[in-house]
């Protein structure tokens, strides 16, 4: 049901019930019921009526802003989805031309490399896709079921914490803030050499904060592709935290692991 229905029946419902009353009890009622009797029955009647349509009204509301929720969840989803294959479509195309020109020039071992990036680059979009829109009304869940995917596929470990409610993010933040998340695991996966990662995620009301960190080899990209990649990922991180009103830190040394830190002021409630 529209709002302007439920406008509508607010107001004419007590209308309807109190002066219907009044016109029976004047027509039908004089003879049985004094006026006080008769005040005293309006006001019972008019309570009860009027708890039983504003319960059915509030829960008809209730229910309706579950599915206005559940396909912003269910947009959040393929949104995020749409961004991948744009990346993917993007990386791939690169990569490919890079794998033939290093083809032409006899260079196989580079050809090699492309292939493995390659292969990398399908096997994330693939458990990046795995979840199915309908388990994506909870962005806690999502969270948890991409961490574990991505667990199971690169067999580092990891130790999750999530801390928020229902509605801490706007369908909009949440796009924004897994589209980091993915960024941060994917260059876990691809150029850290980790064997131990941590995800914490944390709001309470007036301040969140993202933490991420892994035990590998930092922010030492082998190759130039590899540079390049990873120079990209972390403009895009950069980005997204920027559209969030966020601040992003990234901090890596040599063999001592990498952490990154985005976090944000709340002014209002999201």
């Amino acid at each position: 049901m529209t709002m302007r229905k439920y406008k509508l029946f607010t107001v004419l419902v007590p209308v309807f019930i109190i002066g219907g009353f009044e016109y029976i009890r004047h027509e039908f009622l004089l003879r049985y019921l004094t006026m006080e009797a008769g005040n005293f029955t309006i006001t019972v009647i008019t309570l009860l009526l009027s708890y039983l349509f504003a319960s059915w009204m509030f829960t008809s509301m209730e229910r309706s802003n579950e599915k206005i929720l559940l396909s912003e969840a269910r947009r959040a989803v393929f949104e995020e989805r749409e961004r991948l294959a744009r990346e993917l479509h993007d990386d791939l195309a690169q990569t490919l031309f890079f794998l033939n020109v290093k083809l032409r020039q006899g260079d196989i071992e580079e050809a090699k490399a492309a292939v493995s990036e390659i292969d990398n680059s399908l096997r994330q979009a693939i458990f990046n896709l795995r979840t199915p829109p309908e388990e994506g009304t909870s962005f806690g869940q999502r969270i948890h079921t991409y961490l574990d995917n991505w667990r199971l596929v690169t067999g580092i470990e990891l130790h999750e914490t999530v801390n928020i409610t229902e509605n801490s993010f706007s369908p909009n933040e949440e796009i924004l803030l897994f589209g980091i998340m993915q960024e941060a695991f994917t260059n876990i996966r691809k150029h850290s050499m980790a064997t131990d990662a941590t995800f914490h995620l944390e709001d309470d009301n007036n301040h969140w904060r993202m933490h991420i960190t892994d035990n590998g080899c930092g922010l030492q990209p082998a190759t130039k592709a590899n540079a390049k990649s990873t120079t990209y990922g972390i403009d895009l991180m950069q980005k997204r935290a920027s559209e969030l009103g966020a601040t992003l830190e990234l901090l890596s040394e040599k063999d001592a692991g990498t952490e990154l830190i985005v976090q944000a002021e709340r002014t209002v409630n999201s």
